[in-house]
C-alpha cells in the first residue's frame, strides 16, 4: 500500500491514478495529521509526501514517524526546492526530493526502489 499525503487534490488525485494504473494499492490523505490519526501505517510500503503543508510538514512527519520507529520509505515532493530543504530531507533518510511538476518515469524508478529496499516488489513497470 503506498500513502500519498499531499494538501493539493490535484497532486494527489493525478499521483493515485498513476500508482492504481501501474497496479499499486493506494491511500490518499490531504494532511500529515490525517494520516498520523489514521490506522494505516503498518499497512504502509512507502510515504508519498510533499514537503510545505498546513500544519505537520513532510519533514516533521518523517521526523515523528522515525522517532516511533516506523523505518517506512518515503518519497518526497515539493513545488518549492530549497537546498535546505534536500539537505534535511536528505538527513532525516527520505529515498528522494521530487519537484513539481515531476516526471511520471523518475517517480516510478524512486518508488520501486524503496520497495526493493524493503524486501517488496512493486508491480513490473515497462514504459
Amino acid at each position: 500500500m503506498i500513502s500519498i499525503i499531499d494538501d493539493d487534490a490535484s497532486v494527489r488525485t493525478a499521483t493515485d491514478n498513476l500508482l492504481r494504473s501501474l497496479g499499486y494499492g493506494v491511500l490518499t490523505f490531504e494532511s500529515a495529521d490525517q494520516f498520523l490519526q489514521s490506522d494505516v501505517l503498518d499497512q504502509t510500503s512507502c510515504v508519498i509526501a510533499d514537503v510545505n503543508m498546513p500544519g505537520t510538514n513532510g519533514v516533521e512527519l518523517l521526523l515523528r514517524l522515525r522517532a516511533r520507529g516506523a523505518q517506512v520509505p518515503f518519497i518526497f515532493i515539493t513545488a518549492f526546492p530549497e537546498a535546505a530543504v534536500s539537505a534535511q530531507a536528505s538527513r532525516a533518510g527520505a529515498v528522494c526530493l521530487l519537484t513539481k511538476p515531476f516526471e511520471t518515469d523518475n517517480l516510478i524508478q524512486n518508488l520501486e526502489q524503496a520497495l526493493q529496499g524493503r524486501g517488496e516488489q512493486g508491480p513490473t513497470v515497462k514504459i
